[in-house]
């Protein structure tokens, strides 16, 4: 089952068949990483013409502890990202928290995000949906994906149809996530285009001051989503894993997921060829 297709920015449509791409660093750490990743990414996705949004975060305000890294604040992320944009010509999606963040980001970003434990914030969806842009909204590890149905109906209600949900698992007891391959299939049933986040939903959260996570198991659960029906992969790559201030635990190398992105488009192309 197919669900409605929107453009999550200009030239990327999520739904409808094809596969859009989500990929960035967790965190804007600095000017440089930010953009070697950027150009990164644009050369991987041109060499296999898959669309693409860059994200990355100027703020990450959910951080389990004081001591973690947070990102460069509004002002000096947006700037940042502007010059990705300006640079490299790819569209860019940030995260929000506060609903003042929503009109300074929808001046730079095509696309806005709503993370997973604000899901359930109506004014701050609402705020972004009222800014025009497309939102994204990461599906929270305490909901069902029927639950986020009528999140989606806060963003459509204020007026903005351009509207996606972004799987990241669901939390199983504690310090550990699953993903419900079904969440894709009941959210199509309501048309709403669903992205499968590959690296977040490797995390154990809260397992220690910094978030464990098994980046192992990124290729297999991404080959699965895409048969399972996802509309696109939503990915965080960074240069240099292992030295990245915020998901080093997850976050791919962009070798490493460009092999992942060359075998779910194969994948993706051999499904919709299926006449199952």
């Amino acid at each position: 089952m197919s669900s409605d297709a929107i453009e999550l920015a200009p030239g990327v449509v999520v739904g409808g068949g094809s596969l859009a791409i989500v990929a960035g660093p967790c965190a804007i750490e600095s000017a440089e990483t930010t953009l070697e990743t950027a150009r990164l990414l644009r050369a991987i996705a041109a060499e296999l013409e898959l669309p693409l949004v860059f994200k990355a975060s100027f703020d990450k305000a959910n951080r389990s502890s004081w001591d973690s890294f947070r990102g460069v604040g509004l002002e000096a992320g947006l700037e940042v990202l502007r010059a990705v944009v300006e640079e490299t010509g790819l569209p860019v999606l940030t995260d929000v928290h506060e609903p003042a963040h929503c009109e300074p980001a929808a001046e730079v970003c095509a696309a806005l995000q709503i993370p997973a434990f604000l899901c359930r914030q109506t004014d701050l969806v609402v705020a972004a949906a009222r800014t025009g842009r497309a939102v994204n909204l990461k599906k929270g590890q305490f909901m069902a994906p029927e639950d986020m149905e009528r999140v989606v109906e806060k963003v459509r209600r204020a007026g903005n149809h351009r509207v996606s949900v972004t799987e990241r698992g669901v939390s199983f007891g504690y310090h550990n996530l699953v993903v419900d391959m079904r969440s894709f299939t009941i959210l199509h049933r309501a048309g709403i285009p669903v992205l499968y986040d590959v690296t977040h939903s490797l995390q154990l959260p809260g397992s220690d001051k910094v978030t464990g996570g098994q980046r192992e198991f990124a290729e297999p659960l991404a080959r699965a989503a895409v048969a399972a029906g996802a509309d696109g992969l939503y990915l965080e790559v960074h240069p240099d894993p292992p030295s990245a201030l915020s998901d080093s635990t997850t976050q791919l190398d962009p070798g490493r997921a460009a092999l992942l992105l060359r075998s779910a488009l194969a994948l993706r192309r051999a499904v919709l060829e299926d006449p199952a």
